[in-house]
């Protein structure tokens, strides 16, 4: 099996920028918010699961889900956020499984934002890396690109580990408080040691890395 580095971080951290980096270096990306919404689509099993278990007004005009609605419920609803998980946690568990089986790079990023918080994906992961920024930082970068309200967001990062918590479970930290362009350096460093490390365990395993 393909060396698997599980990717996390809180909400605005920039996951998907770091994710992006590795994938231009030729490393297969499985990004599991992507599932998410592929699962959610109509005549998906989630679709048609998530409106049984809530609410039919939850279907768009369109016939598409009200992402907007769904999410202001499950952020302010404990007891919704765990329907809402036990649904889908399942399926995207086995459509990442089912993609990490394709992969062919060395090793592949999986994204996880709450792979430490809920640990489903634990046991394909070998190596976890944690993109890390300031919280005011993440507020700022989730307003602007979703509009959503500061307290809205900050609802949001109250579901997830604190900074204080994600950092020590980490093996490996990207810090992206910085430009985007900042990242190209520690992104190309761990690929380096990424590609080591799984060729050591490929050999380790009997493989020809």
């Amino acid at each position: 099996m393909t060396f698997v580095v599980g990717l996390t971080g809180g909400i605005g951290s920039g996951k998907s920028a770091v994710a992006d980096a590795f994938s231009t270096l030729g490393v297969d990306v499985t990004d599991t918010d992507r599932l998410a919404r592929a699962l959610t689509a109509p005549g998906e099993p989630g679709y048609a699961a998530i409106l049984d278990a809530f609410d039919a007004t939850l279907r768009r005009d369109d016939g598409t889900l009200d992402r907007d609605r769904l999410r202001k419920l499950v952020f302010t609803d404990a007891a919704a956020r765990t329907k809402l998980e036990t649904i889908l946690h399942p399926l995207i568990g086995s459509a990442a499984r089912r993609e990490i089986a394709e992969w062919k790079s060395p090793y592949g990023i999986l994204v996880v934002p709450l792979l430490f918080e809920r640990g489903g994906l634990a046991d394909v992961v070998q190596r976890t890396l944690v993109v890390d920024c300031p919280e005011d930082e993440q507020v700022s970068r989730v307003a602007a690109r979703s509009g959503l309200a500061a307290a809205e967001i900050r609802a949001i990062m109250a579901t997830q580990l604190s900074r204080q918590d994600r950092l020590p479970l980490a093996d490996d930290v990207i810090d992206n408080s910085g430009p985007l362009a900042a990242l190209a350096r520690p992104v190309a460093e761990l690929d380096k040691r990424y590609r080591v490390l799984a060729a050591n365990r490929a050999r380790a395993s009997g493989r020809i890395a």
